[in-house]
């Protein structure tokens, strides 16, 4: 099948398109209000709530990406599509004309449930358009999306902040997003396979509470409260006991949000488990790069997203590159090894990283570390996709791309408690005593702060981030082991040619999906 026919007449090259602009919005949404957010907060009075505009959006997000997987498998892919496209545009509209920090953040919730639902079944409407071996090449191609996204993001959000307002963040989603909606109305048409059911009401309970307590005590932890404290302590047993709860509630479902089945698929399971990984250390310790550019190397904002751009662009080669070799050969097993195997080497390079290494070598570890990450950026979508059923097409993209989301959220929260353990003992090692009085440690990452300080005290403080962030990525690598151990177990399946069979049962596992090389 060629790029410009599908299934029941749809016409696949405006819809492709049309996958990736939306796929587009909601990466772009996570980085847009960054550089607004201290606009906003002064306008509308609510410093002591800017974290939860943030927080608000991720946690809708998170929370309903496996709803909206199930929800597709059950309804129908376009109208779920279409849904959670209206439901981001509404929550944009809101938020746009928000006249407080609470109802700002009340729309940003609205916003991120839209959101959750976009990227999800974008990837499982390109399942089933494309066979896996098709939509390799667009695989690679959401790589592009995210770092596209992720490097215009903080730059868009800015200009628009300073040339019109900040409502103009918010207000930039209606006419891409009505452009998706009136192509997807068009030119999607897929087959209608509406099954009668009974909505998983439990799991959506038992899971979206388990995703809030998670959130929250990632959150929480080591900033609002200590680790050890009754709320952090209480969040998770919280979690655990909803995690439990959910569980039993998928043994007993009739139509499960995540079918535990896929679970006997070792593809599936060593997928989800990788896209974990990949999510704790690729994506969560982005963050601290960007720290360690402003801070220790004096950075401003706009200069550190230059610094950044190697290594999301060696992220976007990577991924390309993949996504055509995936293409050509059929196999993908190859690809998730090299990512940890170079993501090793990539985050023992950046532990190295101290006050004196020279920008241009600093950069050249993130290229590497980027390359690594684009690597793997959508093989274990595809992977899982490549061995579910028909049914479950959606529940096992919603799963994975969940675990990646899930693996974020952790590995924020673990690089975070090393790096302020370590830093608060660093600044008390290397500050002289009472050079600090009246400057709040927590703002010491601001440029305005930090030039205010006298140079000595600076250049202390700037060691002492440096030597903070070493732990980071020490940490990172244990984990990249587990992940290169996982890979390594994956099977080496080609990638099917045909697409999933109407009645929901999976093409010949024997002609289809034979060991690489057979």
């Amino acid at each position: 099948m060629t790029p410009g026919s599908g299934p029941c007449g749809t016409r696949t090259t405006p819809v492709l398109f049309a996958c990736m602009l939306s796929a587009f919005l909601a990466v772009l949404d996570t980085q847009i209000v960054t550089t607004a957010l201290p606009r906003i907060a002064g306008d509308l009075h609510g410093i002591g709530l800017f974290a939860w505009v943030t927080i608000a959006y991720v946690l809708a997000s998170s929370a309903t990406t496996p709803i909206y997987g199930k929800l597709g498998d059950l309804f129908g892919r376009k109208a779920t599509l279409l849904s959670a496209l209206t439901l981001f545009l509404a929550g944009s509209a809101l938020s746009a004309a928000a006249g407080s920090m609470e109802q700002l953040i009340v729309f940003r919730a609205l916003q991120g449930a839209g959101a959750g639902g976009i990227f999800v079944s974008v990837l499982a409407t390109i399942g089933e358009l494309l066979t896996p071996r098709e939509a390799a090449t667009y695989y690679g191609m959401f790589g592009m999306v995210f770092a596209g996204a992720s490097l215009a993001g903080p730059a868009v959000g800015g200009v628009l902040t300073d040339v019109l307002s900040w409502h103009w963040v918010f207000l930039v989603n209606l006419p891409l997003g009505t452009a998706a909606v009136t192509l997807f109305t068009k030119y999607l048409h897929l087959p209608r396979k509406i099954r009668a059911s009974r909505l998983d009401y439990a799991g959506i309970i038992t899971l979206s509470a388990g995703i809030v307590a998670l959130t929250l005590l990632t959150s929480w932890g080591g900033v609002e409260y200590s680790w050890a404290s009754p709320q952090i302590l209480g969040l998770g047993l919280a979690t655990l006991l909803c995690l439990g709860l959910f569980v039993r509630a998928e043994t007993t479902a009739a139509e499960p949000i995540v079918p535990l089945r896929l679970f006997k698929d070792s593809t599936f399971t060593l997928s989800l488990l990788a896209a974990i990984v990949c999510g704790a250390v690729f994506t969560g310790s982005v963050n601290f790069l960007a720290l360690y550019v402003q801070v220790v190397t004096g950075a401003d904002p706009t200069t550190s997203g230059f610094v950044l751009v190697p290594m999301m662009l060696g992220l976007v080669l990577a991924s390309a590159v993949a996504g055509k070799v995936i293409a050509r050969t059929g196999t993908y097993k190859t690809f998730p090894v090299l990512s940890m195997a170079l993501g090793i080497v990539g985050a023992l390079l950046l532990s190295t990283l101290d006050a004196d290494t020279p920008r241009t070598v600093a950069v050249l570890y993130m290229v590497v570390f980027g390359l690594a990450s684009g690597l793997s950026a959508q093989v274990f979508t595809q992977a899982a996709q490549n061995t579910a059923p028909a049914r479950d097409l959606g529940a096992a993209s919603a799963t994975v791309t969940f675990g990646r989301s899930f693996g974020t959220s952790i590995g924020i929260s673990l690089f975070a408690a090393v790096f302020y353990h370590r830093l608060t003992g660093e600044l008390a090692a290397r500050v002289p005593a009472g050079a600090l009085t009246g400057v709040d440690h927590d703002s010491l990452s601001s440029q305005p702060v930090l030039n205010s300080l006298a140079q000595p005290v600076r250049t202390a403080v700037e060691e002492s981030y440096a030597a903070a962030l070493t732990p980071v990525f020490r940490t990172a690598v244990p984990l990249l082991v587990l992940g290169l151990l996982l890979t390594l177990s994956m099977k080496n399946l080609k990638l099917r040619s045909r697409r999933h069979h109407d009645d929901g049962t999976q093409p010949n596992p024997v002609a289809d999906i034979a060991p690489a090389g057979e």
